[in-house]
């Protein structure tokens, strides 16, 4: 568990840091070599977080087949359960994360305090898209296939690899439709930038990811009567 993000940190601080020695479009040029690399390690934990529970979620009742047509199981646990294991090493990360920062720069803002308020909303919208996909994996087998192709071009249009105002403004609120691009924005400013929430745009995805959540557990329950028959 602490292995492999330290091993990617690693990795992205000596090729983004030294090789590349790039620089985030909205930190000065003297900027330390490694910043770069820790701004880019919070959208990656954040994406690994999203595409781990989502990729999965397709093939979650065909993997355990025998809760549905043996035993009497409420089965919309297992997205929560697969959740879960997805936060665990996400708290993982941003452990070495934050180990890392303190060598960076020699302290941790106040400010990541306010982490789990962007994850909340986050975390629900997985729900939600994930209970989705749960079950209409379940009829359609081949959707996790195609599905990987989309989250791997989520990752790329979302800001992990850049800051959000470095696009034109009018492609900015397309850009936030991604329901990646907002929290990786938020809790990159709260943990490395020491920077404080968008408490407007926070309310709105976290109405958004109530509607979500709620549509795709809606979604799971009524179709779940049909997979023991599918399966």
């Amino acid at each position: 568990m602490l292995l492999t993000p330290f091993i990617m940190l690693s990795v992205y601080t000596f090729i983004f840091g030294v090789l590349f020695r790039s620089r985030w479009p909205s930190t000065n040029e003297d900027a330390s070599i490694y910043e770069f690399a820790a701004i880019l390690f919070v959208g990656l934990i954040l994406f690994h977080l999203f595409s781990g529970v989502i990729n999965r979620a397709p093939g979650l009742i065909l993997a355990n087949k025998n809760y549905v047509t043996k035993i009497v199981f409420p089965l919309e646990i297992l997205v929560p359960v697969a959740l879960g294991s997805a936060l665990f090493q996400a708290g993982v990360s941003f452990i070495v994360l934050l180990v890392f920062m303190i060598f960076i720069y020699g302290y941790i803002p106040l400010t990541v305090f306010l982490l789990p308020l962007p994850l909340i909303p986050f975390c629900l919208i997985i729900l939600g898209l994930s209970w989705f996909l749960t079950s209409l994996g379940t009829y359609l087998r081949d959707i996790g296939q195609i599905l990987g192709t989309i989250v791997t071009a989520m990752m790329f249009l979302s800001p992990i690899f850049f800051p959000l105002s470095r696009l034109p403004d009018w492609i900015q609120p397309w850009v936030l439709l991604n329901p990646i691009a907002l929290p990786v924005e938020q809790v990159r400013n709260v943990v490395v930038f020491g920077k404080g929430l968008d408490w407007q745009a926070l309310g709105i995805y976290f109405v958004v990811s109530l509607i979500i959540a709620y549509s795709g557990y809606w979604f799971f329950q009524k179709t779940k009567k049909g997979f023991a028959d599918v399966l």
